[in-house]
This record gives C-alpha cells, sequence and structure tokens, in this order.
C-alpha cells in the first residue's frame, strides 16, 4: 500500500465519520424535551399525546373539528398555543377547546373560524355563545314526576328515622319512670 493510498483511506475514513456525526446532531434541546411541539401542516385529526413540559404547541393547518375534552388540561407550562387553520366543527364539542382558549389568551382564540354547521361558517369561535353552539341549546325536558317520587321517599326516610330516633330516646325516660314507681 503506497502513502498516497493511506492518505485516501484515512481521508475517507474521516469524512465518513463527520457525514455520520453530523447525522446524528441533535434537535434543539427544547425540543428534545418536548417543551416545543410543532405539528401543524401534518394533516391531524385529533390532538397527539403531548408531554405536560410542553411549552409551546402548534397546531395549526391540521384537519382537526374539534378538540376532546380534557385535552388541554395537563399543559401546565403551556405559554404559546396556536389552532388556526382547522375546519372547526362549532357545535356543542367545541365548547370545551372555547373555555379553554378564552382562559389561556385572546390571542389563542382569535384566529379560530368555524367551518361547520353552515350557521356558524366563517364565524370566529369567540364570538359565538353557547346559545348559538349547535346542539348545546337543545335541553332535555324536566320529568319533574321523577323528582316527586325521589323527594317523598328521601323526606318518608327522613320522618321515620325523626320518629325512631325519638322513641328511643324517650323510652328509658319511660322505664325509668316505672322504675322508681314501684
Amino acid at each position: 500500500m503506497t502513502t498516497n493510498q493511506l492518505f485516501l483511506n484515512i481521508y475517507i475514513f474521516v469524512l465518513y465519520l463527520v457525514k455520520t456525526t453530523i447525522m446524528k446532531i441533535p434537535t434543539p434541546l427544547g425540543e428534545m424535551k418536548g417543551w416545543l411541539v410543532d405539528c401543524s401542516s401534518k394533516e391531524l385529526k385529533e390532538v397527539p399525546a403531548l408531554s405536560v413540559s410542553t411549552r409551546k404547541l402548534y397546531l395549526q393547518n391540521n384537519s382537526m373539528t374539534t378538540i376532546r375534552t380534557g385535552a388541554f388540561d395537563s399543559l401546565r407550562n403551556l405559554k404559546e398555543v396556536n389552532v388556526s387553520d382547522n375546519p372547526w366543527n362549532c357545535d356543542c364539542d367545541i365548547l370545551y377547546l372555547k373555555l379553554w382558549l378564552e382562559d389561556f389568551s385572546e390571542s389563542s382564540i382569535a384566529n379560530v373560524i368555524c367551518a361547520t354547521p353552515a350557521s356558524n361558517e366563517g364565524k370566529p369561535l369567540s364570538q359565538l355563545s353557547g346559545n348559538e353552539l349547535d346542539s348545546c341549546r337543545k335541553s332535555s325536558p324536566i320529568k319533574c314526576l321523577d323528582f316527586f317520587w325521589r323527594d317523598l321517599a328521601l323526606i318518608t326516610f327522613a320522618i321515620l328515622v325523626l320518629i325512631l330516633t325519638s322513641c328511643m330516646l324517650l323510652s328509658p325516660i319511660t322505664l325509668h319512670r316505672n322504675v322508681k314507681l314501684t
């Protein structure tokens, strides 16, 4: 092996090491710890599993129509969130997201626009009330008769307990008087 071939082999080996080292450079420290979660433009239909240490969350430009209740509750360190440019279905199921974003920051909810239903299409979520969110305004009928029977049973039970308690308290006094008389 000549000196030139030796240097060429060493050069190739060094290039190989440099290439593999560059390929293994880790992502920035914040991303490794889950501080930054950028899931924008991934065609997501739901929120992925998130680290509780997440500080910045980007979910814009996806296919999400709603957020399941409680999805963001564990994100206590969150400082920034973007959920804009999704086809939000502004019915009663979106109420969790609306309330959560209102608590989080006004700027976060400002860019959330409804895609469906037709009655809310193009409207900002921040401007909708519970009555404007379909299915929230539909109340189930109250069955007064069910409440009546339940309350009647509870009142009857309470009266029986009071009668039995008073009988038990009065019986030793009566017994004690009978003993003194004889």
